[in-house]
């Protein structure tokens, strides 16, 4: 593989790490937050905790915008900045109010990287290991998650103001990220697409040096020039682009993982743990995710899309139905910890190695941010929703039917990988765009 093409995709998936870390660093403030502001349940789920969730909702909605018109490298420099400011001004908050702001600005960080950074990769990538480079965003992922974990354990004793610690520390890697992302190139497709040819063929000279640029580059070029000015993705030929986006980004949160990872220490002090042990069992989830989310690298561009997919589902159904039955049946001790290490590994090995890869994977180059928009969109409205019902479903319908809900959805996810969802390991994006297009 080519190196660069490796340190440029490792570098625009950092966006990744910093999803992962503000995503999940909030789980070691949640109680603390509420017991501070005296907020109910509802305020409390609905708006401290899932603001930053309505923010990524946005991000997603409107990230497309900037994707296509600034191009993906300045769009994740943006993003960069986003984060960064999120990070400091949620750690100085002293009202609920101003804390989800700041959060809400985070969340648009969150929300249009998983537009600009699958989408930069993607296409830099040689189809060959495209799987396994985008992936890399998703590792990030888990990796911020497994360091948010971690940093929340590490900063829980360090006094009152600790959440602001544990909230505040996301400045450091946000800075870093935002100088790193300067180093890399602009996406050749993204520069065909604004006609600027020469710039384009630069870049690719670079990234195959030793294929014949000019080949792929008038490639690039039919494919751009096969699409009629004015397209848009709700278009009938791409309707079926559009329920593949839907569906993947639907079952991804209709899993819970969402409203695990927010939740992790509350889930397991519901089971019986106690709160330093919730704690620990949170940090073990998070290595869980991190090793089984590079196997899934190390297996999707080998075993294919689709055949992850197949794992992950049929773990999810087995791995939730044992959850939700500890609950009803009350079993004692690790059993609820060691059934959610077996969700959080089907995740990991299946959708959560998948999705980003796929969004970006199956919409033509000129739709291809629109694309991502409505299908990241879809996923993070539902990731608003399904946490900040959270607290109230536990404390009215019990844990038990939470689970038990999530793991029958998940049957249905596995019918659609089995009767709708197309393998696409391999196949060039725009040999893709054309199959795909009906």
């Amino acid at each position: 593989m080519n190196k660069k093409i490796l340190i440029w995709s490792i570098t625009a998936a950092l966006a990744g790490f910093l999803f992962g870390f503000d995503t999940v660093v909030i789980s070691g403030a949640d109680k603390k937050l509420q017991a501070l502001w005296g907020t109910s349940d509802a305020f409390h789920g609905s708006v401290v905790m899932a603001m930053a969730l309505w923010g990524t909702v946005f991000g997603a909605l409107f990230g497309g915008i900037p994707t296509n018109r600034l191009g993906r490298k300045k769009t994740l420099i943006w993003i960069g900045l986003f984060y960064f400011i999120s990070a400091v001004g949620s750690a100085l908050s002293n009202d609920p109010y101003t804390f989800a702001v700041f959060r809400f600005l985070g969340g648009i960080g969150v929300g249009a990287s998983t537009i600009a950074a699958p989408a930069y990769v993607s296409e830099i990538s040689p189809a060959k290991n495209r799987g396994r480079l985008v992936a890399l965003y998703q590792f990030n992922i888990v990796l911020g998650i497994l360091i948010a974990f971690l940093s929340n354990y590490l900063l829980s004793n360090v006094g009152e103001n600790a959440w602001r610690w544990m909230i505040g520390v996301e400045a450091f890697p946000a800075l870093i990220y935002t100088v790193l992302i300067f180093t890399v190139p602009k996406s050749p497709r993204w520069l065909v697409s604004k006609h600027r040819y020469d710039e384009a063929k630069a870049v690719l000279k670079i990234i195959n040096p030793n294929d014949d640029a000019e080949v792929l580059m008038q490639e690039i070029k039919t494919e751009s020039e096969s699409h009629i000015e004015g397209e848009n993705i709700f278009m009938k030929k791409y309707r079926f682009p559009l329920i593949l986006a839907f569906l993947i980004a639907f079952f991804n949160q209709l899993s819970g993982i969402n409203a695990f990872l927010y939740y992790a220490p509350r889930i397991f002090e519901e089971a019986g743990l106690g709160e330093s042990t919730a704690l620990l069992s949170s940090i073990g989830i998070g290595v869980t995710n991190l090793i089984f989310t590079l196997l899934g690298v190390f297996l999707i561009d080998r075993l294919g899309r689709k055949t992850l997919m197949y794992i992950g589902s049929i773990g999810y159904i087995i791995s939730l139905s044992l959850v939700s039955a500890a609950f009803f049946l009350n079993w004692g001790g690790m059993a609820v910890p060691i059934f959610l290490f077996l969700f959080i590994a089907s995740h990991a090995i299946g959708q959560g190695a998948i999705i980003w890869v796929f969004i970006s994977e199956i919409f033509p180059n000129n739709l291809r941010a629109s694309g991502q928009s409505f299908g990241t969109s879809t996923h993070w409205v539902l990731a608003a929703i399904i946490p900040s019902l959270v607290p109230v479903l536990f404390s009215t319908i019990g844990a038990g039917v939470v689970f038990m809900v999530f793991a029958i959805m998940m049957v249905f996810q596995l019918l659609f990988v089995i009767f709708m969802m197309p393998e696409t390991k391999g196949v060039s994006l725009e040999e893709l765009s054309k199959k795909l297009a009906r």
